[in-house]
């Protein structure tokens, strides 16, 4: 660890702490139907949308409607995207001929981009052409991100609202966030690519001779527009396998700091945006630190673990630090603070591969997806994610002192804390369920690239991202089998609606209340007690599920590395 990885690191916390405030304002003022300085400009728009396509923004609907609302259009999304796979022999745009992608992994794929997920089991420039590119994945990146904000902000208004029936319009959610938020700083950031050395064009392949002399065909496409999208909306799907270590997606720092501060960006200023919603921006506050001092901690250890090394190297007079499946040209401080930052978000891109991190580094990140992918979490889906952990929190509070729990004037009930409870466990359920079934299967044994603790690691980080909706991956798996894409498909499925459902289950039921004002019994949500308690629930809820199976993975390869044990 260095003085100037740190300093790094540092000013990328800061500059994501600066952006909060005005980000999050304005997307409260985007969902509760204020005006803002694109009105005048994307009002007529967003009028004009409606009226071709039948909705009326004044009608409001319930839990219930809004939900299915959801699911249909996801539905729909999914179906479009395997038909493109399917078919992408006879589209245009395929100036390298690429051929139908086979059933099992267009399912895996279309599910993966229509869940937020954008886990990918092919090569983006050896299968797909920049048709499929461009109007499937791209267009998915968009609608999948402005489905989970859109399920949070109608979360949010059931906690704002007291005895009301609805909470909001899902079509006029997800217009204003695509419409408002997601394509006026995508286009910026797409410009800004474009001039970082970023392709976005419709030329053919490139014949290109390396330094060595051998050839190499580079494919080219319309990159910039969707790697923008997928930082943005925490998609994370790489238009090149390689992801952002290609030097075509992240070809400079400056793209890499912007890329990768816009893996946390919307997430983060979500928090602000609930502050003002509920009418107490300390509430967001309060969550923001709690998802600042768990990412701190993680990336710490990650930092640490991965400046370390392999102690064993040091015996043999060679370097010990890890620079093993990491661009020199972002160092060990760049790739700690992506690996983490990834995993705490909905993020399946990476700048180095998981795969050749060491058992504590890659550790960190497992365990970021495994509790809930809420540190700071998808776009909408991470905020979400932590009001279920809020509402167990304050569930166990009032448990402690013996009164009837509340957050935000809102009596928790047993309701509430069953649907929290069903959709946090649906997540080991999946994860564990999935991984002790492949472990027992020798053709989905067959896919792992390591022997020991480490391939269980591979098997058991392929399930947390794709039930957590994160998309990336300990490389040394060979997931594009029959067995992993109809897996981790279901997976993804689970991790996706299985949370959402309940979660808006408990917006129904919350909206319909009353809200109680303060008294002196109050247990306050937003002071460093509070803070702490999340902090508890989360680690012991979300973390120790996992802690039998971690110990089989990274824990014990740590253990046998200090032992000079190899497999």
């Amino acid at each position: 660890m260095t003085i100037n990885g740190w300093l790094q690191i540092a000013f990328y916390l800061v500059v994501l702490t600066a952006l909060v405030v005005p980000l999050g304002r304005f997307m409260a003022k985007v969902f509760e139907g204020e005006l803002t300085f694109l009105s005048p400009v994307l009002r007529p728009v967003e009028t004009a949308l409606y009226r071709v396509s039948g909705v009326d923004e004044t009608r409001e609907q319930s839990w219930l409607t809004y939900t299915v609302a959801m699911l249909l259009f996801n539905a729909a999304g999914f179906i479009a995207v395997y038909g493109l796979l399917r078919l992408q022999a006879l589209l245009p745009l395929n100036p390298a001929n690429q051929s139908a992608v086979t059933s099992d992994l267009s399912f895996n794929t279309a599910v993966s981009f229509a869940t937020n997920t954008n886990w990918q089991n092919y090569g983006g420039e050896s299968t797909l052409s920049y048709f499929t590119q461009m109007v499937g994945l791209t267009t998915q990146n968009f609608v999948s991100a402005a489905t989970g904000i859109a399920l949070a902000i109608a979360l949010i208004r059931a906690f704002a609202r007291a005895s009301a029936k609805t909470v909001g319009n899902f079509w006029v959610d997800l217009t204003r966030c695509t419409l408002y938020i997601l394509l006026p700083i995508s286009i910026i950031t797409a410009l800004f690519l474009v001039w970082q050395g970023v392709p976005q064009s419709l030329g053919s392949y490139v014949d290109a001779t390396t330094l060595e002399g051998a050839k190499q065909v580079l494919s080219q496409g319309p990159a910039a527009s969707q790697i923008a999208i997928k930082q943005l909306g925490t998609n994370g799907g790489g238009f090149w396998n390689t992801n952002s270590a290609f030097p075509y997606e992240n070809p400079t720092p400056l793209s890499n700091f912007i890329e990768v501060l816009f893996i946390l960006l919307i997430s983060a200023a979500l928090t602000h945006t609930f502050g003002r919603m509920v009418k107490d921006a300390r509430q967001g506050w309060a969550l923001y630190a709690v998802m600042a001092i768990i990412l701190i901690a993680f990336l710490a250890v990650t930092y640490w673990a991965e400046a370390h090394g392999n102690a064993n190297f040091a015996t043999l007079g060679i370097d010990p630090t890890n620079m093993e499946g990491k661009e020199v040209r972002f160092g060990i401080a760049n790739s700690s603070l992506w690996a983490v930052t990834t995993t705490a978000a909905s993020n399946g891109s990476v700048n180095a591969m998981l795969d050749s991190f060491t058992p504590l580094g890659g550790l960190m990140p497992m365990l970021m997806i495994q509790l809930g992918e809420i540190i700071f979490g998808g776009v909408g889906s991470g905020l979400y994610g932590m009001l279920l952990f809020v509402i167990i929190a304050v569930f166990v509070a009032g448990l402690m002192v013996g009164r009837t729990p509340e957050y935000l004037g809102k009596k928790i009930e047993a309701k509430e804390v069953k649907m929290a409870m069903l959709a946090v466990l649906c997540l080991p359920l999946s994860i564990l369920g999935f991984t002790a079934i492949a472990v027992l299967i020798p053709s989905a044994v067959a896919s792992i690239a390591n022997a020991g603790p480490h391939g269980f690691s591979e098997i058991l980080y392929a399930y947390s991202s794709q039930t957590g909706n994160n998309g990336s991956a300990f490389a040394g798996l060979t997931g594009n089998t029959l067995w992993y894409n109809t897996t981790g498909g279901l997976a993804m499925l689970i991790g996706r609606y299985f949370v959402i459902i309940p979660a808006m289950a408990i917006a129904g039921s919350l909206v319909g209340k009353k809200i109680a004002p303060a008294s002196s019994g109050t247990f306050p949500t937003h002071g460093g007690l509070f803070v702490g308690l999340l902090i508890g629930v989360i680690l012991i809820v979300g973390g120790l599920t996992f802690f039998p199976a971690l110990a089989l993975g990274p824990i014990v390869e740590h253990l046998a590395m200090l032992t000079h044990s190899v497999f």
